[in-house]
């Protein structure tokens, strides 16, 4: 049983026409998502587009089997009582802490243990390889731990001296 939060417009594609949805959570805690249609669709999930770069706009909600369902180009545009509903659903699913300091390195050869100040607080991983550096768009760089947990840097610069150091050395 499934109890409606609220309607709202989700996408204006390029013939202007608006579809409406309703967002809700199951007994099971799975969102469900009903559209103008009046039919449901259980375990809907919430993927931001472009989840680094801007993650503040473009977010699909994708069916079970993986199709779009509804486009919300503004997600700051949604009731407040979905957007909640959205961001507690995208909590669970994305998880990438941004490293705001390196505090240590255990060796400048991989595989090496980092330990790492964050948003969400210490850390300390395993960086298997220098491949597992990416450079992003904006001088934005990712790391992926030997677990798959991938870790952010925004702005490299921004790091404090003797992290910039540490990071020199890898890239």
């Amino acid at each position: 049983m499934t109890k409606a939060v609220s309607e709202n417009t989700s996408r204006t594609d390029q013939a202007s026409s608006t579809q409406h949805f309703s967002l809700a959570r199951d007994s099971f805690g799975r969102l469900v998502l009903t559209g103008a249609d009046g039919i449901a669709h259980e375990g809907v999930v919430p993927v931001r587009a472009f989840p680094i770069s801007s993650p503040n706009t473009g977010l699909a909600i994708m069916s079970a089997d993986g199709h779009e369902l509804a486009w919300v180009d503004d997600p700051a545009a949604l009731p407040a009582d979905v957007a909640a509903l959205i961001a507690e659903e995208l909590s669970r699913r994305e998880f990438m802490p941004e490293i705001r300091a390196i505090v240590s390195v255990s060796s400048y050869i991989t595989p090496s243990t980092w330990n790492v100040e964050t948003d969400r607080g210490s850390a300390s991983f395993v960086l298997a390889g220098e491949e597992h550096i990416r450079r992003l768009a904006g001088g934005m760089l990712l790391i992926a731990d030997s677990h798959g947990v991938h870790f952010l840097i925004r702005d490299p610069k921004s790091l404090d001296r003797a992290s910039r150091k540490i990071l020199d050395r890898f890239l």
